[in-house]
């Protein structure tokens, strides 16, 4: 199982203001980053690669612990399925560019799947379904109530 990290992250988003977020990371690597790699080559192909994870964290107030965002019942959601948003937009909006994943939550495990960004149809198999252990995932979050 992969091992999940919240980090508060001050950001500068490009309207100019720093604002403190919530990164997640991924066995040590900042999710954004992983994302970028996943895109880059649709980005390319549109001849736009500034644009391949051109994310941000959440804002941190609305999404850390007790928060159940990142637990299956997500305040943040673009598609209205179930989705649950990751990262937002550099520009400070989290809805102008969001990166979701549907989050299943079972006994024992937190799964993240199904990825989408809001405006484009890229192919994020690269990222492949994400199987975290429940307990560590939960403590992960409750570490960001601080």
């Amino acid at each position: 199982m992969e091992r999940i990290e919240f980090r508060t992250v001050e950001q500068e988003l490009d309207v100019g203001r720093v604002f403190p977020t919530l990164v997640p990371y991924l066995n040590g690597v900042p999710w954004p980053d992983l994302v970028r790699k996943a895109e880059l080559p649709f980005a390319r192909g549109e001849g736009k690669p500034k644009l391949a994870g051109s994310y941000v964290g959440l804002p941190k107030d609305e999404v850390r612990w007790p928060s159940r965002h990142y637990l299956g019942n997500p305040v943040l959601s673009w598609f209205g399925d179930g989705d649950t948003v990751l990262l937002g937009c550099g520009c400070g909006d989290w809805g102008c560019w969001p990166f979701t994943a549907i989050v299943r939550v079972a006994e024992d495990t937190v799964t993240w799947s199904g990825y989408r960004t809001g405006h484009r149809d890229w192919d994020y198999r690269e990222l492949r379904e994400i199987t975290f252990d429940r307990v560590q995932y939960e403590e992960a979050l409750r570490a960001t109530a601080r």
